[in-house]
């Protein structure tokens, strides 16, 4: 599929302001989506993956997004990591339009500021698993010699794989490659953990120690947005939106305060 920009064929501008809040609860969201719409051209017609979200997301929320298979739940993810491109619509990151920036300024506020976890985990090869866990740092131009190991261990020490540091990805198991993967997304210390099914190929005991992870991060003031089709895991997040044909249906779990 190729993306559709219908109209003019020019992406939308933006305002030099963030919109209010849509709940006047008090909070100052970190996440703000507004009227944000993704359209792909097949060979069919048009294809509307996402149709007009309008979304906050506060500091500190365990989000779950479900939904069928084709509902839009990771077209809603790469809107809002940048990772594709909207549209129409805004998608505001503090006071930041990141709809607006140029493909290597998305890249270097995407590596500083979100840590994204696939569930097939992009682990490379050829490096170790600490050497893994520091490419985000080189990456980004923040590799500093020494301090950068040590962080590096400190995040295989939280994920319980510290002494498998020099191994290389092959010699350890699947859930210990996404817990490899969960301390790589926090390498650069980022506000935001966007997890497309973190736990789609694991086993249940394995799936508890993963979320047990994010639970502790939240705890930590982390703000984690994750893809799920496992109901047990959603229904004890802060809230779960959703989304059936690229709308969101309901918001379920604990309402914010003011939010009703």
């Amino acid at each position: 599929m190729r993306e559709h920009f219908p109209g003019n064929g020019k992406k939308p501008g933006s305002t030099n302001t963030p919109p209010p809040p849509l709940n006047g609860n008090g909070r100052v969201p970190l996440i703000r989506l507004r009227g944000v719409k993704k359209c792909y051209l097949t060979s069919a017609g048009e294809f509307m993956a996402l149709s007009g979200i309008d979304l906050d997301v506060y500091p500190g929320e365990f989000l779950g997004i479900i939904g069928k298979s084709g509902a839009g739940k990771t077209t809603l993810i790469n809107m809002l990591t940048g990772v594709d491109r909207l549209t129409s619509g805004e998608v505001w990151m503090d006071d930041l339009p990141i709809q607006t920036l140029g493909e290597n300024q998305l890249a270097s506020w995407r590596g500083r500021n979100v840590g994204i976890i696939y569930q097939s985990f992009y682990l490379m090869p050829n490096l170790t698993l600490l050497q893994n866990v520091m490419l985000p740092m080189d990456m980004c131009g923040l590799y500093r010699s020494g301090e950068s190991e040590q962080r590096a261990l400190e995040l295989l020490r939280m994920v319980e794989l510290e002494e498998h540091a020099y191994k290389l990805p092959s010699a350890i198991s699947g859930g210990q490659q996404q817990r490899v993967a969960i301390a790589r997304a926090l390498a650069n210390d980022p506000q935001i953990i966007v997890a497309d099914e973190p736990t789609g190929r694991l086993d249940s005991a394995t799936a508890e120690t993963i979320f047990q992870i994010f639970t502790h991060l939240v705890e930590h003031k982390t703000t984690i947005l994750m893809v799920t089709h496992d109901q047990s895991l959603a229904r004890r997040m802060t809230r779960t939106l959703h989304l059936v044909n690229g709308s969101i249906q309901n918001h379920n779990g604990k309402p914010l305060a003011g939010e009703a």
